[in-house]
């Protein structure tokens, strides 16, 4: 049970990964996510989120995963899922892949963050600093993949001292059995897990305490 008071002024919602590649029909590595995406049902839960979370005064961040033509960012012998992103040229920047879906293209207000080329949003880009910047004391994670990518994000927040909600079912990888695996076992240790309801219903709870504070402040 998640205890802290939540304030979405200071909470920011971080989208990993929401790429052609992974979202969308056509995409190289659609089928392999595609029955977890259908199982947790994360793209509709995601939009529901994140049209809540903007509502509530939320950040919004977009960390997609980018290489350029050639991969030359990664090692000229690269292992296991990097090797994987270059063999499949993979979210090769420019292409239609890499692009974030359309269902969930950000607003004005959003931020979307440069430079990932590995597996944790925070190790090669600005996004600590820009979360710093704008004060932001809780992150809730949501994307691909669920024991890779959104794992390797969610523990390097957890040491780096956020307030870190891990949302269960707004999250896909290429199995069951990994993804609950995930959740079940790992999550726990270095997360709030919730669902996207629970996560939507504590911002709106703490709706009304931000703007009781803000007027009496005034």
């Amino acid at each position: 049970m998640y205890n802290s008071d939540m304030n979405p002024r200071t909470t920011a919602v971080v989208l990993i990964e929401y790429q052609n590649d992974f979202t969308t029909p056509g995409g190289k590595l659609h089928e392999a996510v595609k029955p977890v995406m259908e199982s947790t049902n994360m793209l509709e839960n995601t939009l529901e989120m994140v049209k809540a979370a903007r509502e509530a005064g939320a950040t919004i961040v977009y960390v997609p995963i980018q290489f350029a033509p050639g991969f030359r960012e990664l090692s000229p012998n690269p292992y296991g899922i990097l090797k994987g992103c270059k063999d499949g040229a993979v979210f090769e920047k420019g292409s239609w892949g890499a692009q974030l879906v359309d269902v969930l293209k950000p607003q004005p207000e959003d931020i979307v963050i440069e430079g990932k080329r590995g597996l944790d949003s925070f190790a090669t880009t600005n996004l600590d600093f820009i979360l710093r910047s704008r004060k932001i004391d809780t992150i809730a994670l949501g994307g691909f993949l669920t024991n890779c990518c959104v794992e390797s994000t969610m523990r390097t927040g957890y040491e780096l001292g956020y307030d870190v909600i891990t949302i269960k079912d707004c999250a896909a990888t290429v199995s069951e059995e990994a993804h609950s695996g995930a959740i079940e076992h790992d999550f726990p240790m270095f997360s709030h897990p919730m669902t996207h309801d629970e996560f939507v219903s504590a911002l709106k709870t703490a709706e009304p305490k931000q703007e009781k504070v803000s007027a009496g402040a005034a």
